[in-house]
């Protein structure tokens, strides 16, 4: 067949499904749930992704699921302000940033390809066990679901892997690799369905890692109650941890007690976190850069290629960047083992630099500088502690290292 074949039917997966779809590649889908279901929490998608997003005919529906950002605002645990700046349109661009349930976004491109390339293009309950090649195509080898006995294999022109963090496929080119790299830092998140905080479309990070930090966001418009969908994270220095699991239930008790006295007059978080539903916790965790991602007929994307710890709010928007390359690459000639080396050369290098700066300096660093400068102390004015321009620079240096500059996205 002369199907390029994505493994994964997340973010990165389905994304490259409508892009390929719209430039007139067959695709064909294959995901290893037996059904695609709405899990997760809230992300952040920055102007860059949002744009090709918009070109693949989406922005209206997530619009209308998502909060249209409107600021940056930065806290330190005794919820003083130390910086605050405007984000998507708000600040100037052409394209917004969504904070969206992650279950929305991958509702609404699932949706999407279903409609425009078909139902029959995308399968479930397929566990990708292991890729071939030979210099006509590729051959992939699935069983049913994750833990299943039957097996199948499909053929195709191109294999991509969208599988995630523990992708199968980049299990097989790099075996030795071991298990992804712990940060240092625990993760607890919730939704909780809360009065609007600060603006009603703010991107909250406060306190530091080492004593207990928050970045708390809007995901959902506020319902006939008045109350939105609010995302929150947890992030402290723990030395222990268990192997990541998206579903795996969370204790508040194992957390809460680091922001037992944050009480603010713009938000009392102990409230907040006890009003969510429920909790997940999961380690914070990447991967070391690759050498490359492509080997023949097969390559990497998303989080199977470089996934990054969350800490730049640009996960699932490098997932997005890399199907628009791919695809670009794919159409520029009929060589495909040509096609996903040109693809690498262009994402490979970008996505490295930002691996390891969500490692030492995302926007974030803006809360270390503070912690360290004062102590961990209030201040009286935080001109006193740092001046604004240190705090523009430090966040215009990630926006470009990222791909988001003002700049780059006229570029």
């Amino acid at each position: 067949m002369d199907d390029i074949i994505i493994v994964g039917a997340g973010i990165g997966g389905l994304t490259l499904g409508l892009a390929l779809h719209a430039a007139g590649i067959p695709c064909r889908i294959f995901e290893s749930t037996a059904e695609i279901r709405a899990v997760g929490v809230g992300i952040n998608l920055l102007p860059h992704a949002t744009k090709e997003l918009a070109a693949l005919g989406v922005e209206a529906d997530l619009a209308r699921a998502a909060i249209s950002t409107q600021d940056a605002t930065f806290f330190n645990r005794f919820g003083q302000l130390i910086y605050q700046e405007a984000l998507g349109r708000a600040a100037g661009y052409a394209h917004p940033q969504f904070s969206i349930h992650r279950g929305d976004l991958q509702m609404i491109l699932l949706e999407a390809f279903r409609t425009r390339a078909g139902a029959d293009r995308i399968s479930t309950n397929r566990h990708c066990l292991a890729v071939e090649q030979d210099e006509s195509g590729v051959c992939l080898h699935f069983s049913d679901g994750p833990d299943g006995k039957d097996r199948s294999t499909v053929r195709g022109r191109v294999a991509v892997a969208c599988d995630g963090i523990n992708s199968a496929i980049r299990k097989q080119f790099f075996p030795g690799e071991g298990e992804p790299r712990y940060s240092g830092v625990n993760m607890w998140r919730g939704v909780t369905r809360w009065k609007p905080i600060l603006s009603g479309a703010s991107l909250v990070r406060a306190g530091w890692l080492s004593h207990g930090k928050m970045v708390i966001y809007p995901i959902r418009a506020a319902d006939a109650d008045g109350l939105q969908l609010v995302n929150w994270v947890a992030e402290i220095e723990t030395p222990v941890y268990r192997k990541r699991d998206w579903n795996r239930p969370g204790s508040l008790d194992d957390f809460i007690g680091a922001f037992a006295d944050w009480h603010f007059d713009w938000l009392d978080v102990p409230a907040l976190i006890r009003g969510a539903d429920s909790v997940l916790e999961f380690p914070m965790v990447d991967q070391d850069p690759l050498p490359r991602w492509s080997f023949g007929r097969v390559t990497l994307l998303g989080d199977a290629a470089h996934p990054m710890v969350p800490r730049g709010s640009n996960g699932a928007g490098q997932a997005i960047l890399d199907a628009r390359a791919l695809t670009s690459a794919l159409l520029a000639g009929d060589d495909p083992v040509v096609a996903l080396a040109a693809y690498e050369t262009q994402r490979l290098e970008a996505t490295t630099r930002i691996v390891l700066t969500n490692r030492s300096n995302p926007p974030d660093a803006i809360l270390r500088e503070v912690f360290e400068r004062t102590n961990d102390q209030p201040f009286v004015r935080i001109d006193d502690v740092i001046s604004r321009d240190e705090l523009v620079a430090l966040s215009e240096g990630y926006k470009r290292i990222a791909g988001y500059s003002k700049d780059a996205l006229r570029g």
